[in-house]
């Protein structure tokens, strides 16, 4: 793919949770439980058998094919909403039940609004900057910036 092909990424996606966030993307190529997973004070991935421990999510756009596990990951998403550690916004190629519901009791509990994305996820490179918008139909747009 050419630098200006890259550069044209543009997509479609439904919406989980509505809303528009910008940043940097964090591509995980396996899913991600945020329970035990994350340190919900840093954003940092401190799961030992994940391939990118150590990473940080904080503030980025995390791309990855679903979330994994534990219905505990709504409460720990929720929270690190709250603290200002999650994701600015969150790409899956699967819907994931338990990520949506952390993502709406922020927004309820905290007035704090993380998008939450289903789109296709080809393209998308660690390190991209990203925006997620809210597109005609309110479809989600994803693209680069």
């Amino acid at each position: 793919m050419s630098e200006q092909e890259s550069r044209a990424l543009n997509r479609f996606g439904t919406f989980q949770l509505a809303g528009e966030a910008r940043g940097s993307a964090l591509v995980l190529s396996q899913a991600l439980s945020f329970w035990g997973g994350i340190d919900v004070e840093t954003g940092e991935i401190i799961d030992h058998s994940h391939s990118d421990l150590g990473g940080n999510i904080a503030g980025k756009i995390l791309v990855m094919p679903s979330g994994r596990g534990s219905s505990s990951s709504s409460s720990v998403l929720a929270e690190a909403i709250r603290r200002g550690t999650a994701p600015a916004g969150i790409i899956l190629e699967r819907p994931d039940p338990i990520l949506a519901v952390g993502a709406i009791a922020a927004e309820f509990l905290y007035d704090i609004s993380m998008p939450l994305v289903v789109c296709d996820t080809s393209g998308i490179v660690s390190g991209d900057r990203i925006a997620i918008s809210l597109g005609a139909d309110a479809r989600a747009t994803v693209s680069k910036f």
